[in-house]
């Protein structure tokens, strides 16, 4: 087999993202919910739940992405045929802000922490456009502490339209929120897939207000 130029910058960029993220994941384990960056497979289940929304034309629908790491959701969105204008991405993590702000020059990447998305989004402008249509979630929410995973979640509902879903994936088969947090918080949840081919394999979960869930984001995953 041969290799060309590009070949090798592309490794060279591939492991230069993976370094990054480690080093993250070093200085914030229980705040990065992979171990490595994600797949394909899961990438497209995380965007699954969008094709379900009222609006499915992905050049309309606004999503704003929490824990943005090294930017696979990010670039699944994208090819996904979201626009620019309509797509906030969200990293906490000084150095894949950084990363993710030379990997996608024409995005809004802001550097924020989840408990404080309202402020955040506003800050930016995003939500002078109007509310968004999903929140598509890279945090480790299963290690958070309750009383974290509370703050994030009201914020993301926060800036979600009536509708509107947070979608989030967790290693193992169980809802990374409990039920005693989603009744608090008057959310439904249903697990919309498994990506197996991950490393190592994921489930993707969907929140939404119980009132709205029977109406949206409800078909089922033929592949789980």
């Amino acid at each position: 087999m041969r290799f060309t130029s590009t070949d090798s910058t592309t490794r060279i960029r591939t492991v230069h993202q993976i370094r990054v993220f480690l080093r993250a994941w070093a200085r914030d384990p229980m705040g990065v919910a992979a171990v490595l960056p994600s797949g394909r497979q899961l990438s497209q289940k995380m965007l699954k739940p969008l094709s379900l929304l009222p609006d499915t034309n992905p050049a309309t629908q606004r999503v704003i992405e929490l824990g943005a790491g090294t930017g696979a959701f990010t670039r699944a969105l994208i090819d996904h045929g979201l626009h620019a204008r309509n797509l906030l991405v969200v990293e906490r993590d000084a150095a894949l802000h950084g990363l993710l702000c030379q990997r996608f020059p024409g995005l809004q990447v802001i550097q924020a922490d989840a408990c404080a998305l309202r402020t955040a989004a506003q800050a930016s402008g995003y939500l002078q456009e109007g509310p968004a249509d999903a929140v598509i979630s890279g945090l480790g929410l299963l290690s958070m502490p309750r009383a974290t995973q509370r703050s994030i979640l009201t914020e993301a509902f926060a800036v979600l339209r009536p509708g509107g879903c947070f979608v989030q994936f967790t290693y193992g088969h169980a809802s990374p929120v409990s039920r005693t947090l989603r009744d608090d918080l008057g959310l439904h949840v249903r697990r919309a897939g498994l990506a197996w081919r991950n490393a190592p394999p994921a489930s993707v979960f969907v929140y939404q207000r119980a009132f709205t869930a029977p109406h949206t984001c409800q078909a089922p995953d033929p592949t789980q």
